[in-house]
């Protein structure tokens, strides 16, 4: 029987393997490391963008399910297990929340079992799959087994969007929100070049150099992604400053390359 290892690439850097090793985890390779450097000597920020990201979305599933009640979750590109997780966030809040982890790099695989320690009154389950293929997250057993379509769903897709490139980008996340009923909420950050464009605009070749291309995009762009839904106070803003709360730290603008918001499906 074919392990998760057996797929894994260790020529080419992997996206998930280097937001590990960017924020000091273990679970990467020397090519990630290498493409982690060159992309931290670009930017130096580039940590602390990415932590401001990851508590997004903490601030994000904590305000979903302790002020709108959300008890079940879809979480899009995973990524490695770095506590606390959503289902850590959301059940705190909610022990009975449901969440449904999906990626699509077989390390991720291998570690599922850390994202699968849900509480006695939840539930966690893993799904390998990727964006580009709706459908097989949609149908997948373990979407069946955890999620009602019949009551409001939290999609987070958190730090992946810059990955999917035009034209597929609206089409992807238009065929996730479609079967969720309404009063479901879409939690989303999208990668920017608007608050440092020189550096952050070299991680982006970086990221291509490495076969990992990316779309970054303007405030009015990423705006239009959230058409057709209910925008949650404050709107669109760069993830450090979306409900940020007392105790956020003093980050600059130049130091965040992604917006966030939060939106209601009417």
């Amino acid at each position: 029987m074919t392990s998760p290892l057996d797929r894994i690439d260790t020529t080419k850097a992997h996206s998930a393997r280097v937001y590990d090793y960017i924020l000091g985890g273990k679970d990467h390779y020397l090519v990630d490391v290498e493409a982690g450097d060159a992309m931290c000597r670009h930017w130096t920020s580039l940590p602390v963008h990415m932590l401001e990201n990851r508590r997004f979305m903490h601030r994000a599933g904590r305000f979903l399910a302790q002020e709108k009640g959300i008890r079940q979750f879809l979480d899009i590109g995973t990524g490695l297990p770095t506590a606390p997780n959503l289902h850590e966030v959301v059940q705190e809040v909610a022990p009975e929340s449901r969440v449904v982890y999906v990626d699509n790099d077989p390390i991720v695989l291998t570690h599922a079992r850390a994202l699968l320690q849900s509480t006695p009154q939840g539930a966690t389950a893993y799904v390998d799959a990727d964006m580009h293929d709706p459908d097989a997250i949609l149908n997948s057993p373990e979407f069946e087994a955890l999620l009602d379509v019949g009551e409001p769903v939290g999609l987070m897709i958190i730090g992946v969007l810059h990955f999917i490139l035009p034209p597929d980008d609206r089409r992807l996340v238009q065929r996730l929100l479609d079967p969720l009923p309404a009063g479901s909420y879409l939690a989303m950050t999208i990668g920017t070049a608007d608050f440092a464009p020189e550096e952050v605009g070299q991680v982006a070749r970086e990221y291509a150099r490495q076969n990992m291309p990316m779309a970054l995009r303007d405030l009015p762009t990423t705006t239009s992604f959230f058409d057709g839904l209910e925008l949650v106070e404050p709107g669109v803003t760069q993830v450090h400053k979306w409900r940020p709360g007392a105790a956020q730290r003093q980050v600059t603008d130049r130091d965040i390359a992604m917006y966030g918001a939060v939106a209601r499906k009417p």
